[in-house]
């Protein structure tokens, strides 16, 4: 299976070589590195691996650990393949060529994308500032693998951000400025798996795909309608 391993490491010299040469002595073959962060004498960095699925991940996360100033900060299960360049440009010309399932595409490709389990469009009600914790989002197309009712968070169409719930689940959300429509994207926590939040990076590459597919789509996303399920704040 292809797992995303996010390591916090000195940003000098050697110290990606031994986290690599780590990876693969657990048993890991690596396919992608992306640096998400360099500041300050330190660098964050994503690994994308083809893990044996028999293996322990605590065998890895035990090699890892021994490397002087290295923490990980997440391991978790990737959904598709790694990120390559150019994905999100033909993703943004899908949703072009085919605005009628525009947002359905956009929904679709996010996971994939950003490495989540799942992704919906929620539609925010418009009187959403005078509820209790701005609650009471539903959902208007939710991708595969989106549990139902999904567990949201207490959306609000304000601002692209990050969120960690008190489970250990991550979400980002982005507003796509109009019809109350908001793109959550999750990371669950699970027995064996422990994701990382989503970076600021991430988050900012999840708000340019949502406000361009909504220069694009337009009006049609004042049309998405009454959702049929409710998702539970």
């Amino acid at each position: 299976m292809l797992l995303r391993v996010r390591v916090t490491l000195p940003d000098r010299p050697g110290t990606l070589g031994q986290v690599a040469r780590t990876l693969g002595v657990s048993g890991a073959d690596i396919v992608q590195v992306v640096v998400l962060e360099r500041l300050g004498g330190r660098a964050v960095d994503d690994f994308t691996v083809v893990w044996p699925g028999a293996a322990r991940v605590e065998r890895l996360l035990a090699g890892l650990a021994a490397i002087p100033g290295v923490r990980v900060d997440g391991v978790w299960r990737a959904i598709g393949a790694p990120t390559t360049t150019g994905q999100d440009a033909e993703l943004l010309a899908q949703v072009a060529a085919n605005p009628a399932d525009g947002l359905a595409s956009l929904v679709d490709a996010v996971p994939g994308l950003l490495a989540a389990e799942w992704a919906v469009a929620a539609v925010v009600p418009v009187d959403w500032a005078s509820r209790s914790g701005g609650g009471g989002a539903t959902v208007g197309h939710a991708s595969w693998r989106t549990p139902v009712p999904p567990q949201l968070p207490e959306v609000t169409p304000l601002r692209a951000r990050s969120m960690t719930m008190p489970d250990g689940g991550h979400f980002a959300v982005a507003p796509f400025g109009r019809a109350g429509l908001v793109l959550v994207v999750s990371r669950e926590h699970n027995e064996t798996l422990t994701p990382a939040a989503f970076h600021s990076t991430e988050v900012d590459r999840l708000a340019q795909l949502v406000r361009a597919s909504a220069v694009i789509l337009g009006d049609r996303l004042d049309l998405v309608g009454s959702p049929t399920v409710t998702a539970n704040p």
